[in-house]
């Protein structure tokens, strides 16, 4: 009965807009079955990616409605799915995918053995196609990076990002601690990823994170130009977080590192410009890149454009000024969606999981929408 309730968990996951890929080697189910009880597993099956009222989820599970609430509430502690709490309102919740998601959730409880079936699934959960039309997560170049010749937009920048927002929170990244955890990785910071809203929120509530000022948020920042770390926000224009990312580390990073053209599989508007003729070739810029897109040839760097995802780190400390971001021509230019919403609406269009009935079976459950600032109205 319990195995049959996780395959149907399994299911019920791949049908979330980012998916949940099977195995030859059952991997992804040994990861169902650590984090999720027999009861959470049942529960979960009955949230979706819209946030919902304890009694809405209730009605859905035929459970009494203080039974949904408890449920709920205690899956969000274990970080199994995400709360949102409302003043002189009941809280609503949703489902959290596996990437970026439930995993993320496992931030501070990680051990040696969800670490390695967690890494044996990612690369099969990153070979899945979507991922080149429509990713979860984008890259920003870092302040310093961005040269006065460009025109960028408010959701290019991460600082305006930042100052956007009303509630802060700065909690560990979860690829330098597992790295950490298995005596591998890197001496990059590991309290560095920024979340926002009811993110930032929810992160302090369960205890994964901890609350922080702007201030702060903005000083993280430039720790993370720095000392070389990649921003990846989620790909959105309002974003619930921001990643500060190293290519030894970041799963997301490592993946793309090892094929030949990381740029076409990245939301970025920029890459980088090398002038030859100024470089002293200083090898500086190598040991910055996450992608590995320069190499020194003839006491000259030489940068591959097909490996670069426009982060910025080459062109900040550059000694001679040699390097600049530009933007790349407008058809390399992915759309960037408005909110977490219209991404997942993406996605689940890409993958073929959200035809446009269930899209108007949607727009009923979406009347909770508003209040949190969400809509699924004109997404294109």
């Amino acid at each position: 009965m319990a195995t049959d309730t996780y395959e149907k968990l399994a299911k019920h996951l791949d049908n979330l807009p980012a998916g949940f890929p099977r195995t030859e080697s059952g991997v992804e189910m040994r990861i169902l079955r650590r984090l999720f009880s027999p009861q959470d597993a049942e529960f979960a099956m009955h949230l979706t990616f819209i946030p919902e009222e304890p009694r809405v989820i209730a009605r859905r599970a035929k459970i009494p409605v203080n039974e949904a609430t408890q449920r709920s509430e205690e899956m969000e502690k274990k970080g199994l799915i995400m709360g949102i709490c409302r003043k002189n309102k009941p809280p609503l919740y949703m489902a959290l995918q596996a990437v970026v998601g439930f995993w993320e959730g496992q931030i501070n409880k990680l051990d040696p053995e969800l670490i390695q079936n967690f890494d044996g699934y990612m690369d099969t959960f990153m070979k899945q196609s979507y991922w080149r039309g429509t990713p979860q997560l984008r890259t920003i170049p870092v302040n310093k990076g961005i040269g006065i010749q460009n025109v960028v937009m408010p959701y290019e920048r991460a600082e305006e990002l930042v100052h956007t927002q009303k509630a802060f929170a700065v909690s560990n990244c979860i690829c330098r601690q597992e790295k950490r955890i298995m005596g591998k990785g890197c001496d990059k910071p590991e309290e560095s990823c920024l979340q926002f809203g009811m993110a930032a929120d929810s992160v302090v509530r369960t205890g994964r994170g901890r609350a922080i000022s702007m201030e702060e948020a903005l000083a993280i920042l430039q720790r993370a130009e720095e000392v070389g770390l990649v921003l990846q926000p989620n790909n959105a224009k309002d974003p619930m977080f921001i990643c500060t990312c190293c290519g030894c580390c970041c799963g997301v990073l490592r993946s793309l590192k090892s094929y030949p053209e990381p740029a076409s599989m990245v939301v970025s508007p920029f890459w980088a410009s090398l002038d030859s003729d100024t470089c002293k070739g200083c090898g500086l810029c190598a040991k910055r890149c996450q992608m590995e897109a320069f190499h020194l040839d003839n006491k000259k760097s030489v940068l591959d454009v097909n490996r670069c995802i426009g982060c910025g780190l080459c062109v900040s400390t550059c000694p001679t000024h040699s390097l600049s971001l530009v933007r790349k021509p407008k058809e390399k230019q992915p759309y960037v969606p408005k909110n977490i919403v219209e991404t997942s609406i993406k996605l689940g269009k890409a993958r073929g999981k959200l035809s446009t009935g269930k899209l108007i079976g949607m727009q009923v459950q979406i009347k909770v929408g508003p209040a949190i600032g969400i809509s699924i109205d004109k997404q294109r």
